[in-house]
């Protein structure tokens, strides 16, 4: 099958999926927003106990979401088992990427990242306090997600950084570790955890991949599209494929993951923030603190 077939093929089932989603009205919407966001509140959501997410707090409009000129293929659905490959098609022709400045939550900003790629970069290292993870990337398919990331890990965004959100699947249905709010204190205490980003949004990439165990992608507030900032997840679990494709993915766990699955071992090992302004409180941080020490690419 030629490339070309190859993305018009991805381009249908991805059409054929948003179709099915839009069929399915609440539903869907509920699963996504139960999976992943900035901030989080727990509802009861098709018999489970899930967390449902947001970004903002108000009502206040979204930002628009940034365009992108970016024109990587793709990648197709891997396997929901470790190891997933990275992808190794490349993007058709020059890529150039458009980030927009958005002020509308709080943030740390330190600039917009260059609108041109490095497409050699394969491996994303992160130092934590409790050890090292790797990432292999999958930079052609996601360019400007792996550039903002390697912008920000340049001008030490990341450096010190507490993650906010652990959860356990006993605790919200999924297993995920949430890191890059700059202003996070992920002590239980700090009602805005989850709202800060790096002071930008820029469009989707690479969404076709769902985020089974190892897939790090990156958080956007509840259904919306297009608004990726500084925040990245760790999926912790193959049965978070459930809840479907459509996070910007950034690349699969190659090294730490052992170390990133002993983080909690159930509910008891986190904090629950009850002051979360998202509404009905419920985010949980973990008990241990894990810190960002930095970022490197390679």
């Amino acid at each position: 099958m030629s490339g070309e077939d190859r993305k018009s093929d991805l381009a249908r089932e991805h059409k054929e999926r948003q179709e099915k989603r839009a069929a399915a009205e609440g539903s869907s919407k509920a699963k996504r927003n139960a999976f992943i966001g900035a901030g989080v509140a727990v509802v009861v959501v098709a018999g489970g106990i899930f967390a449902a997410t947001t970004l903002r707090g108000g009502d206040g409009p979204d930002p628009a979401a940034a365009e992108s000129s970016a024109s990587a293929s793709a990648s197709a659905s891997p396997s929901a088992s470790l190891p997933i490959a990275p992808t190794t098609t490349a993007a058709a022709g020059p890529v150039t990427c458009t980030y927009k400045r958005d002020d509308s939550v709080p943030n740390k900003f330190v600039g917009l990242p260059g609108k041109k790629p490095n497409m050699k970069l394969k491996k994303m290292t992160i130092n934590f306090n409790r050890g090292k993870v790797v990432v292999d990337l999958m930079t052609d398919a996601a360019p400007c997600t792996v550039n903002s990331l390697s912008f920000l890990s340049k001008k030490h965004f990341y450096d010190n950084m507490k993650c906010h959100r652990l959860v356990t699947p006993d605790v919200a249905g999924v297993h995920l570790l949430q890191c890059g709010d700059p202003q996070a204190k992920a002590d239980g205490k700090n009602p805005t955890d989850g709202q800060g980003t790096s002071g930008y949004v820029y469009s989707d990439e690479n969404v076709e991949i769902p985020p089974a165990k190892g897939v790090v992608f990156m958080s956007q507030p509840g259904d919306s599209m297009g608004q990726n900032n500084s925040q990245f997840v760790f999926s912790l679990s193959d049965e978070n494929t459930q809840l479907g494709a459509g996070f910007s993915t950034v690349g699969v766990v190659s090294e730490g993951m052992d170390m990133l699955l002993g983080l909690a071992k159930n509910g008891q090992d986190l904090i629950v923030n009850e002051a979360d302004i998202t509404g009905d409180g419920g985010t949980t941080a973990p008990k241990k603190p894990v810190i960002i020490k930095s970022i490197t690419f390679s």
